[in-house]
């Protein structure tokens, strides 16, 4: 199972030439926007703990939510027809990651969004990549996600929630906004039932490289979508 080591040069190897069970496919390199974006493009995406140099993947099957797809059960469109969030869309992205980060995961003893991490994304979204949405509550930060957009893909990367339904209204309205801009998909990475349940489902690398070498292809809304993005 051969693992690429990636050198100053910002590029990769093809990710269908992992043969690893969990698409591990290279290791090093930095977290460059340069390298950020062009690892996105590519379908390939950095995942590690303080203790690992940084890897990147590319798994097999992927799983995506097509907007259009998303489930919205009675329980959660009641909620939503209370208006019983408000929702804002790139106006707390760093307090978003950092909540994310803090999250405690059930089958992870830390958190894979690091300090290095953080200042990546945290670039991404100075740059006009890299986007969240934010659910609140009383004043108060109560759920919300992050991703980076490039063409008609969101690529998913984390969501947090302190309040019941928080993170769930925000990825509703994700939804909303991609269809309004003709975005075709989220990229999920990885499956979980949670996603799932809301309409996510599994393809295929091959058939998920296509989707997404078709879809980069489009121009990005690149920018602050604070005032783009009326909900």
């Amino acid at each position: 199972m051969p693992v690429y080591r990636l050198t100053e040069e910002i590029a990769f190897p093809p990710p269908e030439l992992t043969d690893h069970p969990d698409g591990l496919l290279a290791v090093g390199g930095d977290l460059r926007p340069e390298r950020l974006l062009t690892a996105y493009q590519m379908g390939i995406f950095p995942w590690y703990s303080e203790e690992y140099k940084i890897l990147w993947w590319s798994p097999d099957p992927r799983l995506i939510l097509e907007p259009e797809r998303f489930h919205l059960s009675k329980s959660l469109e009641k909620v939503i027809r209370k208006k019983a969030f408000d929702i804002t869309v790139d106006t707390a992205f760093e307090r978003v990651v950092q909540n994310c980060a803090s999250v405690p995961r059930k089958t992870e003893s830390g958190t894979w969004i690091t300090a290095a991490m953080m200042d990546a994304y945290c670039d991404l979204h100075v740059l006009g990549f890299a986007h969240s949405v934010e659910t609140w509550q009383d004043g108060k930060l109560a759920g919300g996600l992050y991703g980076v957009s490039l063409g008609r893909v969101f690529f998913g990367e984390s969501m947090f929630s302190s309040a019941t339904n928080a993170s769930k209204v925000a990825l509703y309205y994700l939804c909303v906004l991609m269809k309004k801009w003709n975005l075709e998909f989220i990229d999920c990475q990885l499956p979980t039932n949670h996603l799932i349940r809301m309409g996510a489902y599994e393809i295929s690398r091959d058939e998920f490289l296509r989707k997404l070498h078709r879809a980069v292809e489009y121009p990005t809304i690149r920018g602050n979508w604070r005032n783009l993005a009326v909900l």
